[in-house]
């Protein structure tokens, strides 16, 4: 069942979430804004497994905690491996309808995504604000390759099941589709923003190993790699990057961290 939920705002966006009797909702730590009184409010480590978002407990006597404390141990690595946050914060409404404020944590836009459980989204990292107790959250490896070439492609958060997702990004938001394009599109890989499973990530080094290609790396502000979409359905691009981001604070603060050689010797912040 979809999730009422309006976006509001504009320089930095909000998600108000209207939640039904008994209907729960899922947050990262660090993401919630302000609930009515009656919604609860429950931390816990281990993510939705598609049934719910309700915990599993007792069922199977000792063999089964023990696979439900196994199954956490893992999301918990996962999360930890991905520099994500440790803990998801549960939003129920009791006793009628009630309403929670989620939002990212960097100047941008929020977009709502429809599960219909056929096709999985992935996002790039901290992109996840909150879903629907029926969507379940993971961890998704892109390969070490395509991980050690584009920086932030080797780790996605993955949504499956049914229901709405909430995502958040910085600067503005444009939806693309690779098919309209030729099949293929390349961008920053700091650019990427949600893709639709389907769609073929990778990373490509920009140019080749002659002069043209070590000028565009260094004078250029890519670096070596662009990230590469293939394939047919929707794209997410943000016209923001956190690198971009830190760069310009610090030259405002008088200590310009990618200097005037650009992409091959800028530092990322953080």
């Amino acid at each position: 069942m979809t999730l009422q939920q309006e976006i509001v705002g504009n320089a930095m966006q909000m998600a108000v979430v209207n939640l039904r009797p008994g209907q729960t909702v899922y947050c990262e730590a660090g993401k919630f804004l302000f609930k009515t009184a009656n919604v609860t409010m429950e931390t816990r480590l281990s993510g939705p497994s598609g049934g719910g978002g309700q915990q599993q407990g007792g069922s199977g006597g000792m063999g089964g905690l023990l696979r439900q404390a196994m199954g956490t141990a893992m999301q918990v690595g996962q999360r930890m491996l991905a520099g994500e946050s440790l803990a998801f914060q549960y939003f129920t409404a009791q006793g009628g309808e009630g309403t929670v404020g989620f939002a990212g944590v960097l100047p941008g836009e929020m977009r709502a995504l429809e599960l219909d459980g056929t096709r999985a989204w992935f996002a790039e990292k901290d992109a996840f604000v909150a879903a629907e107790s029926s969507v379940e959250f993971g961890i998704a490896f892109s390969g070490g390759r395509t991980g050690m070439s584009g920086g932030e492609g080797f780790i996605l958060e993955k949504f499956t099941g049914q229901g709405t997702v909430i995502i958040a990004g910085a600067g503005n938001f444009i939806d693309l589709n690779p098919a309209d394009f030729g099949g293929r599109i390349e961008v920053d890989t700091g650019c990427v923003v949600a893709f639709e499973e389907g769609i073929q990530y990778g990373v490509q080094r920009v140019g080749g190993l002659n002069r043209q290609g070590i000028m565009n790396a260094v004078f250029g502000g890519e670096g070596l790699s662009l990230a590469t979409l293939e394939g047919n359905g929707r794209v997410i691009l943000q016209s923001l990057t956190i690198e971009g981001l830190a760069n310009a604070l610090k030259k405002a603060q008088g200590g310009d961290k990618q200097g005037p050689t650009g992409g091959l010797f800028s530092t990322h912040a953080g």
